[in-house]
Formats: structure tokens, sequence, C-alpha cells
């Protein structure tokens, strides 16, 4: 788990901890700047998952129409690379 995600979770974990402290989830909310919604999903989370499934999921699914074939990806990063001073208007003309 690379740092980033922890210090994710830290927060998410920080706020329930926070909330069971006070045992005022509106008071928790409102000092860590989270709104009650987002305080019950987590619970929601950690109550079937655990402490992992604050985890965030990368939920966007990659599009392959926006990709072009692996030959003229190498054939124009090869040509940048042998013309580097050339600009994206001079490349086409």
């Amino acid at each position: 788990m690379s740092s980033v995600q922890q210090n994710v979770i830290k927060h998410k974990v920080g706020l329930l901890n926070l909330a069971a402290e006070l045992g005022n989830v509106s008071r928790a909310c409102k000092v860590m700047g989270f709104s009650r919604d987002t305080f019950y999903r987590y619970q929601a989370a950690v109550e079937t998952g655990g402490v992992e499934a604050l985890i965030d999921a990368n939920r966007r699914k990659p599009n392959p129409k926006n990709r072009v074939e692996e030959i003229a990806e190498s054939a124009v990063t090869a040509f940048a690379l042998e013309q580097p001073a050339f600009g994206q208007l001079r490349v086409f003309k």
C-alpha cells in the first residue's frame, strides 16, 4: 500500500475515531470537514470489509477508442526523438 493511500485511510479512520470519541457524529464531521453522508459511507465500508475497504477503488474503465495502433505510436515517438525541435505544426506540414 502506498503512502498516499495510507494518508487517505488515516483521515477516514480519524473521522470514525473522532466520532466515537466525541459521541457525536455531527460535531466530528464538522471538525474534520466531512459530510455526515460520507461518515456513514465510511462506517458501512469498515463494517462490511474492514479498514482495507476504505482504499479508493479506481472506477475509471480504460477506453480503447482513445488509443492508436502500436505501430503509429512508435513511429511518432521515433520521429519526435529524431527531430526534437519540430513542433506540432512543423511536423504536419
